[in-house]
């Protein structure tokens, strides 16, 4: 009896998701996007690729609103899987991942951080599954799936991106940045480069957390240069405060959506402190 092991490199629904925020990521900058060059050849309908990728996206989607018939369709999934021809999809995978691997640092391409990490592993295990495997781990991956599928809140289904046509793709893609553009156009040009670099590597906690970092240690330099320009004293001690926040800012492992906000907060700071040296 052996264990049944997660492999990234093989999770046919962890790919494709990573790809496509990669397809967003190159959108927002205008980029010409390998990753949407990879989908098309990749998961073309029809490949046995497309057809796994299907059924990772099923579960990940469908509702059911009893556990019964949850896990009566969590068992036709895995059913449906073992209808795809395995030898052909060994080889899809295989040339999948050497187009990953050409185009992509394939260690930092898969160090991206997924919030249903733990529903796709599952759903690898569960597909992977032979008799020879540890049935506990097994019951424990179907349990992950049943409750999933069970209690995921109503959601309208959608196409995967390569059934979308192109000019809605485009159309789509404009409009969000257009209104991206509008809303935040008053930002200053550090305000807008941070909320950039969260854009572009939002997937990517370590890249995201290396970038934090070096605008961490940016921000204290500034502030400390600034603060002799401040004629209140007691504003210069709340400065030396926000270093002190910005030292403990600069040490965490994961930076969250409000970590964010927090320093646009310090930019529009140090915004007004060189107001007030210029005056």
């Amino acid at each position: 009896m052996k264990r049944i092991k997660h492999s990234k490199v093989k999770n046919t629904g962890l790919i494709f998701e990573l790809l496509v925020r990669q397809v967003a990521s190159d959108t927002m900058n205008n980029q010409s996007s390998t990753s949407l060059k990879v989908i098309k050849k990749h998961f073309k309908a029809g490949t046995e690729l497309s057809k796994e990728l299907k059924l990772y996206r099923t579960v990940s989607t469908e509702k059911f609103k009893t556990e019964n018939k949850a896990e009566k369709f969590v068992d036709a999934v895995v059913r449906a899987r073992k209808d795809i021809n395995e030898a052909q999809l060994r080889r899809d995978k295989y040339n999948l991942i050497k187009d990953l691997k050409s185009n992509f640092n394939i260690n930092d391409f898969f160090k991206s951080r997924v919030n249903n990490y733990k529903l796709q592993a599952s759903t690898y295990k569960l597909f992977e599954f032979a008799e020879a495997d540890d049935p506990k781990e097994y019951v424990d991956s179907k349990f992950t799936l049943v409750e999933h599928v069970q209690n995921q809140p109503n959601i309208k289904k959608m196409g995967t991106l390569i059934s979308e046509h192109k000019d809605i793709r485009i159309l789509a893609s404009k409009m969000v940045v257009d209104k991206f553009n509008d809303k935040y156009s008053t930002l200053n040009k550090e305000q807008k480069r941070i909320l950039r670099e969260y854009i572009n590597n939002v997937t990517n906690s370590v890249k995201l957390k290396k970038y934090v970092l070096s605008e961490t240690k940016h921000l204290q330099e500034t502030i400390k240069s600034l603060k002799s320009s401040v004629p209140s004293k007691v504003v210069r001690i709340k400065l030396n405060e926000v270093s002190n926040l910005l030292k403990e800012f600069g040490k965490k492992h994961i930076v969250e959506d409000k970590d964010v906000l927090t320093m646009l907060r310090y930019y529009e700071l140090i915004s007004e402190l060189k107001k007030v040296g210029n005056k």
